[in-house]
């Protein structure tokens, strides 16, 4: 099997990476991209002592400490996303996000993380727990949760809480969400794609955001539905089962890029 056809799995939750980590789809692209033209040109150096998937994580992190795009011209003022990051990434160190997103979200194990962000093995759990404090601090919201299976509603809801954010309602169907997130203005949505009606989440959330703009989650057991390469893509995906660490890493980091949560300077 050539190396192209080792590493192509992994690329949509490359790019899922690459967005969680800069806020923008097309900003990750570029780090992606990036990424896959570095490998194209100089294959003998891709690393070939660890799992393909290591690999690649690691070149895209090679990359990413080598690269700062938000330096380039075309890259100035190019999203609001992007502003809100580099506001709320002053005050915070990069690596520990890097070790969040790495952990919680892309299923990495520490030593695995570890290798990839260059740091001893016993730092990225302290390196975790320093991103989620200080995310924490930044960030509340009020979270409608759209899902249809009440015991992992229940799940979802109880993760929330936990975070200090509120519950504005439980939806099962389309209109039911549309419903209560005009009742009571969402600043955040956790939405499953199949609901109790054979209606759809992605139609929900299309309807929500026609009205207002707001941070999504898709919480899903289908997520090629999603990872289609199409835009837009959602910046954060859930693939169930899920981790309760993975959720609240998404939380986070969904809140993380929301304008409306933006700390006072």
């Amino acid at each position: 099997m050539s190396l192209g056809q080792q590493l192509a799995p992994h690329l949509p939750f490359l790019r899922r990476y690459g967005r969680a980590l800069t806020g923008s789809q097309s900003h990750g692209d570029r780090y992606v991209r990036a990424t896959l033209e570095a490998i194209v040109a100089a294959p003998a150096e891709f690393p070939r002592d660890v799992d393909p998937r290591l690999g690649l994580y690691r070149t895209f992190q090679a990359i990413w400490n080598s690269t700062n795009y938000d330096e380039t011209p075309e890259n100035s003022g190019s999203d609001d996303y992007e502003s809100i990051a580099r506001a709320r990434l002053a005050r915070m160190t990069p690596l520990s996000r890097q070790a969040l997103l790495l952990t919680a979200m892309e299923g990495f194990t520490p030593e695995d993380a570890a290798y990839l962000i260059e740091v001893d093995a016993s730092e990225v759990d302290s390196l975790v727990a320093e991103a989620l404090s200080e995310i924490d601090k930044q960030t509340r919201a009020r979270v409608l949760i759209i899902e249809d299976e009440p015991i992992i509603a229940m799940d979802i809801e109880a993760i929330v809480r936990d975070l200090g954010h509120d519950v504005t309602g439980v939806a099962v169907t389309r209109d039911e969400a549309v419903a209560l997130a005009m009742e009571d203005r969402p600043g955040l949505v956790l939405a499953d794609i199949q609901l109790a009606d054979d209606s759809s989440g992605i139609d929900a959330v299309k309807d929500i955001l026609a009205e207002f703009r707001v941070p999504v989650i898709f919480i899903t057991a289908f997520p090629e539905r999603l990872l289609t390469g199409e835009r837009p893509e959602p910046t954060f995906l859930i693939t169930k089962p899920f981790q309760r660490s993975t959720v609240k890493a998404a939380i986070s980091q969904a809140l993380f890029f929301d304008q409306a949560t933006v700390p006072a300077a």
